[in-house]
């Protein structure tokens, strides 16, 4: 009943634009299936619940939006208002992180193993989904080229798809001329799921920013995905994330790029861990 409250009160605090299509999720949620870890709403899913959840919005034909959180997402939503906001959008927030969930499981939120969710765990089910119905779907993101590339490698694997990429390197700004055209070619392909990776906190803020001007469709922000379709990086093994040393594989390879992120960032989390746990003891 307390989870059901929570997931009502969720739907009442986004914006009054997505009243008219916000859907629950799967219409009644498991007791206990969502939670509040460090001070923010996330959902104990599986990736095979994701991609039954998605399909049935795709069938239905519904505006949705699958999120994903990580200790990154959880520090930029106490610094960046815009990508608060976008999580106030989010019809699921997976979890994407398998020190939060172990986290999770110390302060009594029930987290397990198989809760972590994100791309790499379940991007083969979503394409053979997606060549198996035939689906619609438009990727935004990468370096110029890097999504071309990818396209190519997926339509050969999945001939079925009818699938669509553009540059994540354009003028996001609300109103610019590429935005326009981004808009433009987007609502014309009309696609049935939208991946946005263009990395945090910018894909998050666009979707915020757009949300309301795209056709209805499942929308995900997906971060490097597609550099990895198209060979540009290579994904930790697959034991490694759910070991938690995903991190240390990412780190090792760009640690310029990723040293503040992984070893800095976390740090200011202290606060909403210790509230957690001063929590778990009174429990």
């Amino acid at each position: 009943m307390f989870d059901q409250q929570l997931a009502l009160s969720h739907v009442v605090a986004a914006p009054d634009r997505r009243a008219r299509s916000r859907v629950p999720h799967r219409l009644t949620r498991r007791e206990g299936e969502r939670i509040r870890l460090l001070g923010q709403v996330m959902d104990k899913v599986r990736p095979e619940e994701v991609m039954h959840q998605l399909e049935a919005w795709v069938e239905t034909g519904v505006k949705a939006v699958i999120a994903n959180h990580n200790l990154h997402s959880l520090h930029l939503i106490r610094t960046e208002p815009r990508v608060a906001e976008f999580y106030g959008l989010a019809d699921i927030v997976q979890i994407d992180s398998t020190p939060l969930i172990a986290f999770g499981r110390l302060v009594g939120r029930g987290t397990r193993r198989k809760h972590r969710s994100t791309y790499l765990d379940w991007r083969e089910h979503f394409w053979s989904l997606a060549d198996r119905k035939g689906w619609r779907v438009m990727f935004i993101g990468g370096a110029e080229g890097v999504a071309d590339t990818a396209a190519e490698r997926l339509r050969a694997r999945h001939r079925r798809v009818e699938l669509a990429v553009r540059s994540g390197y354009f003028d996001a700004t609300p109103g610019s001329d590429d935005n326009r055209r981004l808009l433009e070619a987007v609502n014309d392909f009309a696609p049935q799921v939208l991946l946005v990776g263009m990395g945090m906190p910018r894909q998050e803020i666009w979707i915020a920013d757009h949300l309301d001007a795209l056709p209805d469709c499942v929308v995900l922000n997906v971060g490097a995905a597609f550099d990895y379709e198209a060979g540009v990086q290579k994904a930790a093994p697959r034991w490694m994330g759910k070991a938690g040393l995903e991190w240390l594989y990412r780190l090792a390879v760009d640690p310029r790029r990723l040293f503040h992120r992984y070893c800095v960032e976390p740090w200011h989390l202290i606060g909403p861990i210790m509230d957690d746990l001063r929590s778990a003891l009174k429990r």
